[in-house]
């Protein structure tokens, strides 16, 4: 509780702070935005192909616009491509989990979750794209990522629920894991959720914020793991905690505390949120999940935090001792289920979902192929158009070819993926995350 009140105080205090700066500099900076030609991106393709690799799945996608390119993380591997899906270079050997990414318009860099549960260490990678220009450049060698590590993470990881003395580590059959958390896995870039200046145009905050949310296991016998968990953290001093990544030796630099802690109910999913991004053309959040198996939930493959709504003080629903905590209301808008609640959609977007903030998704579509007798993993950036139609509420654009003719869509944004439909790694690789 003492933590969840210090971080959102400090939101409070670095949004109040930013304002303040902004009253004085808008005069001197009026003029010149009113004749800054407006920025120009390159004309984005129906689909992007990430290839197909002996890795393990596809887990996110990342766009620099301005540049031109799109990063895919496959579990171990991070691919760069251009946007006619031509790799220009990977970033290799993790033994972690490489998870969601999203790029930052602000550094220019990449930034993902990466995980190693087994050394109770959870960190943002962060990539240096301009410096990934090669195939299979070593991710500890060459300097093109750097890490830093999340303490409230671990802590919320180990945290030893039943008081026995005892962690009892990477599983979900056990009271252990504060919130049922597993780790992390979707981050994303958007303003502050308590920013007070929310309602007016959407996506004008100020400062953007890095969100991380947590993977929760899926257990049906306990109920203080219905919420998913979102930290959120100003990353603009990070430099003095980045660190080369060291895999056999990991490092502790980083934040003491989140600059904000977040709970939204609805009801527990499968390793928590798989994608996270944020939508600056609604100002509202989508979490794409795995389905839960509680039977008492409507299990939703993709929830829509309201923007538009600042979060509210309340109780974090089942947890062993009263607590209460920063809540974030979902937005009311597809599916609805009365008994519990909640509201949602049944949609992919799991291995990937980045936001173009005009309506438009890339969506990742995930497969397997055999090659000389090897299964690889493929993944392809596909662009949807937001609908908000039940049950699925993206519908993908039709691929229009030079001659005029239109390549219907393969409607696979209308299915929600379940974690062990692609397989997983070789268990050499695969350190506890089972079908992440």
């Amino acid at each position: 509780m003492r933590r969840q009140i210090r971080g959102w105080l400090t939101a409070l205090l670095s949004t109040a702070v930013v304002a303040a700066g902004a009253g004085t500099a808008s005069a001197e900076t009026a003029s010149a935005e009113a004749v800054r030609p407006p920025t120009t991106y390159p004309e984005l393709p129906a689909t992007v192909d990430g290839g197909a690799w002996k890795s393990g799945h596809v887990q996110g996608m990342a766009v620099d616009r301005r540049k031109g390119f799109v990063y895919f993380s496959f579990t171990n591997l991070l691919v760069k491509t251009d946007l006619t899906g031509k790799p220009v270079g990977s970033v290799s050997g993790f033994t972690g989990h490489l998870g969601d990414l999203d790029f930052s318009t602000t550094d220019g860099r990449v930034y993902g979750s990466l995980e190693y549960k087994a050394a109770k260490a959870f960190y943002i990678a962060i990539f240096d794209g301009d410096r990934i220009t090669e195939m299979d450049m070593d991710a500890e060698t060459t300097g093109v990522v750097s890490t830093v590590h999340l303490k409230e993470v671990v802590e919320d990881y180990t945290a030893d629920m039943d008081g026995n003395g005892v962690f009892d580590g990477d599983t979900a059959k056990t009271p252990d894991h504060r919130y049922g958390c597993s780790g992390i896995d979707g981050v994303a870039f958007g303003p502050a959720f308590d920013d007070r200046r929310r309602g007016g145009a959407h996506g004008t905050a100020s400062t953007q914020l890095l969100t991380v949310a947590y993977g929760v296991y899926a257990n049906t016998t306990r109920q203080d793991n219905d919420h998913q968990v979102l930290l959120q953290y100003d990353i603009r001093r990070w430099k003095k905690y980045e660190r080369p990544l060291t895999e056999t030796a990991p490092h502790t630099s980083g934040p003491g505390s989140p600059d904000g802690k977040y709970f939204s109910y609805t009801g527990n999913t499968t390793y928590g949120v798989q994608n996270l991004d944020y939508d600056a053309h609604t100002g509202n959040w989508l979490l794409a999940a795995y389905k839960g198996t509680k039977t008492q939930f409507p299990n939703y493959s993709l929830f829509v935090l309201d923007g538009s709504k600042p979060p509210v003080s309340g109780p974090i629903s089942g947890q062993p001792q009263p607590e209460s905590g920063r809540l974030l209301p979902l937005l009311a808008r597809g599916l609805h289920h009365p008994a519990s609640g909640t509201y949602g959609w049944e949609s992919s977007g799991q291995y990937g979902l980045v936001s173009l903030d005009d309506g438009r998704y890339y969506l990742a579509e995930a497969g397997t192929v055999v090659e000389d007798g090897v299964t690889k993993q493929t993944g392809k950036a596909v662009l949807n158009r937001w609908t908000g139609q039940v049950p699925t509420p993206f519908t993908p654009v039709p691929t229009v070819a030079a001659d005029g003719t239109t390549t219907e869509p393969s409607g696979y944004a209308d299915h929600a993926p379940h974690p062990g439909r692609l397989g997983h790694l070789h268990p050499k690789h695969d350190h506890g995350h089972g079908h992440r």
